[in-house]
């Protein structure tokens, strides 16, 4: 029996992936997943954002409840704790309850600022956030009264 050299050849390469395959298959997948990545950190921003939104929402619902509790908002020293803790200080409550368990942080681990009267609208209370590099007055700071 006689054996053809160049056909053993082809089967052998018809086997298997030669390692350029391989690493040029990997190169595709590595930036198939690199854009899925980039993808899901912009959508993470978005949530962080509608996240603060929220958390506006229902802080503001709060101090409008201590509000309608004691006749005025607490004071910008008094802050947000006031909803946790009882305020020292003036102007002092009259009717006191906690209406918060704690302070919610922003999405980037920040304490919410509090301020009372508002920069826009003096009459209202002012919630601000530095935003994801938690720098005063950069592009991603937020406000409750923008």
């Amino acid at each position: 029996m006689k054996i053809n050299k160049t056909h053993i050849g082809r089967m052998r390469y018809a086997k298997g992936f030669t390692l350029l395959e391989m690493v040029i298959v990997l190169g595709i997948i590595g930036l198939i997943i690199g854009g899925a990545i980039s993808v899901m950190g912009k959508v993470g921003e978005g949530a962080a954002i509608q996240r603060v939104k929220g958390d506006f929402n229902s802080l503001g619902s709060v101090l409008k409840m201590y509000k309608i509790n004691n006749g005025f908002y607490p004071s910008t020293a008094q802050g947000l704790k006031a909803l946790v803790t009882r305020p020292g200080g003036t102007p002092a409550p009259k009717s006191w309850t906690a209406l918060a368990d704690k302070v919610p942080l922003d999405p980037w681990g920040q304490e919410y600022e509090y301020k009372f009267p508002g920069s826009k609208v003096p009459s209202e209370f002012e919630l601000k956030t530095k935003g994801k590099d938690a720098i005063a007055g950069s592009e991603d700071d937020m406000s409750s009264q923008d």
